[in-house]
This record gives structure tokens, sequence and C-alpha cells, in this order.
């Protein structure tokens, strides 16, 4: 919702403009779940869908399954079954309530069939599909390189390091990110950094009194938001991603190029195991990133069924089962 990061993502991938807009904005979790709630309640009373499909684990994934479910309308989850076992992260509660409510899950990955399972989902409710997200990245990758976003910044292939920071637990504390702006500084005497900068991101560092420091450094290139084409070309030719995203924890895993993840879990384990993404924490980051540079890398897998065919299989499941 914020014009951003909205606009440029509907230009990026030529999405047409929704057929409702709810405007809900932003405000507190409990204020944005029942606002959705309230005026898709009237939306589906006339629409009378035979199914509300629901993807993610964001505050509309919730807030939509549990209108629906309140008015006796099924639900199909895409991205179903993840899992980060932390609740203090209000996406891991979006995502188990979603899957509790859930008539059809579509999953990933086999760890997120392995987690529906434990928590007792009924075996027929579960279809791994494959990762959504990947659909897109297929679609667009050739549009996405032929940006040469790093040539245009002065950059040359697998000469910077791209990074991308926006959850809570990373940008809401003055130490932590104060000491995150530190370790990009060290970084950057080692690397050249992109440092696309979330909304939230920037407020933060402004509040903080951080983005002096940020702007003081000749080798950190601070950017606004990216449009989608830009940050995979940026994800592809870097040397490693640092990130807290869950997006580019998958993309980068099917680029097969080096992420760090800053945060101590993943709800997608899949990029650890089979990928090229690896958890790190600040007091870790020098000696992860020191691995990475002096060419100690997994090569990594692209797990099974992220093939750029998720959707297709996700129409035809629908077909048979409505």
């Amino acid at each position: 919702y914020d014009r951003s990061m909205y606009d440029i993502l509907f230009e990026d991938l030529k999405l047409p403009r929704p057929h409702i807009y709810l405007g809900t904005g932003s405000s507190s979790n409990t204020q944005q779940l029942a606002r959705i709630m309230l005026g898709l309640e009237k939306r589906l009373q006339d629409l009378t869908p035979d199914l509300v499909l629901v993807y993610g684990d964001v505050n509309s994934t919730l807030a939509s399954t549990l209108a629906a479910k309140k008015m006796n309308i099924k639900v199909a989850h895409v991205e179903a079954g993840l899992r980060s076992f932390d609740r203090t992260m209000p996406e891991e509660i979006n995502r188990v309530v979603t899957d509790a409510l859930s008539d059809l899950l579509f999953t990933p990955s086999p760890d997120a069939d392995e987690n529906l399972r434990r928590e007792g989902v009924d075996e027929k409710k579960i279809k791994r599909v494959g990762n959504i997200m990947i659909d897109t990245l297929v679609m667009n990758m050739d549009k996405a390189l032929a940006q040469r976003t790093h040539i245009q910044m002065g950059l040359k292939e697998k000469g910077f390091a791209y990074v991308t920071l926006h959850r809570p637990s990373n940008v809401d504390h003055e130490q932590i990110l104060g000491s995150i702006i530190n370790e990009l500084i060290r970084l950057s005497g080692e690397i050249p950094v992109i440092f696309s900068v979330h909304p939230r991101t920037k407020k933060k560092l402004m509040e903080f009194e951080l983005i002096g420091k940020l702007a003081d450094s000749t080798r950190i290139l601070v950017k606004g938001p990216l449009g989608y084409h830009s940050s995979i070309c940026l994800a592809k030719n870097s040397k490693f991603v640092l990130t807290d995203s869950g997006g580019l924890q998958e993309e980068t895993t099917y680029l097969k190029v080096p992420c760090l993840t800053l945060r101590p879990c993943t709800e997608r384990p899949v990029t650890i195991e089979k990928g090229t993404n690896k958890l790190t924490s600040i007091d870790r980051l020098q000696e992860d990133a020191a691995d990475i540079l002096n060419g100690n890398v997994k090569e990594g897998k692209i797990p099974e069924l992220w093939d750029g065919k998720t959707a297709g299989r996700i129409i035809n499941a629908l077909l048979s089962r409505l």
C-alpha cells in the first residue's frame, strides 16, 4: 500500500489494476485485519464466489480467510505449510491460522507438507504444486537481465553485494539497526554495497539519525525501493545477497546466488538444505561474508517443482476439486 512499492510493481509486471481496492492502508495488525474483513465481507456477499484463493502470509491473507470462512466459502491457500516456528513474527500467526482454516493447501516444498501433517491436516487437503514466485521469476528473467541495472550503477558482474532489510526485528530497534549499518560500512571496505532501502527502513534510519552514516560511506549505494526487474538483475549479478526477505531467499536459490539471511530462523528451510541460502547474525556476518568473498560457497540445487509451472498445477487442482 506504499505507492513507492505498489505502483512500480504493477508497472514492472504489467498487472491490471485490481477490480476492487479496499484502501485499508497502514495501522496496527489488529486494526488492519478488522478493516480488511469489514471491507471484504460486503464484496463477498455481492460476488458469492465458489472459493477464495489466498496467497502467502500477510495480513490480507489471514483477513480474507477469516471473512470467507465466516460466510461458509471455501478457501485455498497458496504457499501453505511454511513455518519459521517463531510465533513472535506476525507472519507466522497468519500462516498457522490460515492453514488451519483452509480447505485446500497448495505447498511449495516437502517440508511444508510435513509441517501440515504434523499439525493434523487431512492428507486429502494437501497438494504440492511448487513455488508460485518462481513462475514470476521465469516469466520475467529476460526482461530483468536486460535492465543491466548494475552496469548503470557503475558496477561489474559479481563485483558487489546486494542488500535489502525491512523486518521489524532488524530495523525497529536503534541498537540493532545501528550495528547492522556499522557492519555494512565495514563490508563496503571489501566490496561495494547496493542497499535498496524499504520505506519502513528509511523511516527508522531517519528516526535514529543513521542515514548520515550511510551517506558518508562512498562505497554504499543507497537506493529507494527498486522495481522487480531491477531487483532480480542485481540479485543475479551480485557476489552475494544479504537480506531478511523470504522472496529473495527463494529467488537466490533458483538463481544459484549465495544468500545470507539476517534472521535466526527461516520458514523456507529448503533454501538452506538444497539451495544457496545461509542464516547469519550481526556477530557472524563478517565471517560469513568473508567465506563467500574467498570463494567458499555451495553450488546449491533448484528444489523439485520450482520450474515456472506452478500456476498451471494450481488451476488443474482447482478444476478437479470444484
